[in-house]
């Protein structure tokens, strides 16, 4: 089978194109960017150190998920004390409790956060709800999950939910992109940023046209001026792992970092996760704190803040499913990226 790529929808194609998918003048673009964030020989031979942190200031963030432990049996204040001391800038809120100890509103949770020198850059919330209208959704409660993330002061408001509602088919995962336009105009008409968080499978194929992966549908159907991507790394790596050949058997190689080179304003918001590699796992990897696995941060986040704006426009937000003791994993996790180093211009 040729190794050009061959999309069985014109319109899907016709779209790709349009919404950023450049072709040969972006891979080139990209290449670029990927061996300017290799090592490069000592600079100019003058022997002095122009190296610079790989990750750029004020720009590190955690996903509170990975801390939903302590914040359960300490409350949000002692968490974001330790965060503060560990060197975090921003944090990702998922859920506005997460069964934190005693009661709290949306207007203390933002003053703590304040206090305690963070910055909330975002938030996690269901997509859809089935058979219940009440829901705390983007689906159900559109209006109530703007207004609360409006109170927390939050720039982007997200869904770590895929877009499965319809099924795995093309004109499913349309269907869903229509959804996900129409909450990323809400959120933009109050000064916000609708984003999606992926898993492993949305890089998986459509059930009705296999030669099609549904993270380019999403891609393609939805407005990039709307809707934002907040790529999981791990995942994203574990996706690569798993789906890089069709159902046929045929290759279908991608690489992550490629996907956000190639529209690095699509992405504003990213997951550090990490993974030690073995093959023997399903998904390729298995979970371990930031900086003990082999995905090649330093590679990653360099190329990403070589492009246009990338030291400005981009959030890190360190992050792990179920660390072996949390605040040990959010200390680890930030020595390591704010030891990274990369050749200064």
């Amino acid at each position: 089978m040729s190794r050009t790529s061959r999309t069985p929808d014109p319109e899907l194609g016709h779209k790709l194109s349009r919404r950023g998918m450049l072709g040969v003048a972006a891979g080139a673009t990209a290449a670029a960017l990927l061996g300017a964030a290799a090592p490069e020989a000592a600079a100019h031979g003058t022997g002095r150190d122009r190296s610079r942190p790989v990750l750029p200031p004020g720009r590190l963030g955690i996903q509170l998920y990975s801390l939903r432990d302590k914040v359960s049996t300490l409350g949000f204040a002692p968490v974001f004390a330790e965060l503060e001391k560990y060197g975090y800038d921003e944090v990702e809120f998922a859920g506005y409790t997460q069964g934190s100890a005693g009661p709290i509103t949306l207007a203390q949770l933002r003053r703590l956060t304040r206090d305690h020198g963070l910055r909330a850059i975002g938030s996690h919330v269901g997509y859809y709800s089935d058979g219940d209208p009440n829901a705390y959704t983007f689906a159900q409660n559109l209006d109530k999950v703007l207004d609360d993330a409006q109170a927390l002061g939050l720039k982007h408001i997200g869904t770590a939910s895929g877009p499965w509602r319809y099924g795995a088919t093309v004109d499913g995962w349309k269907r869903c992109a229509d959804e996900f336009n129409e909450f990323g105009a809400a959120a933009r008409a109050r000064g916000m940023k609708f984003y999606q968080h992926n898993h492993a499978e949305e890089f998986s194929f459509a059930t009705d046209r296999p030669d099609v992966r549904l993270y380019d549908v999403l891609l393609a159907e939805t407005d990039p001026d709307l809707v934002y991507l907040e790529m999981d790394i791990y995942w994203a790596y574990a996706g690569q792992f798993r789906f890089s050949k069709r159902v046929d058997g045929t290759p279908a190689p991608f690489d992550p970092l490629r996907y956000v080179l190639k529209q690095p304003d699509r992405y504003p918001l990213f997951h550090v996760k990490d993974g030690e590699r073995d093959d023997s796992a399903r998904d390729g990897y298995r979970m371990v704190d930031v900086g003990d696995g082999d995905i090649d941060y330093k590679r990653f986040i360099s190329a990403v803040t070589r492009t246009r704006s990338g030291r400005h426009d981009h959030h890190w937000q360190a992050e792990h499913d179920n660390p072996v003791e949390s605040f040990t994993f959010a200390r680890r996790s930030s020595e390591h990226l704010h030891s990274l180093r990369e050749k200064g211009c």
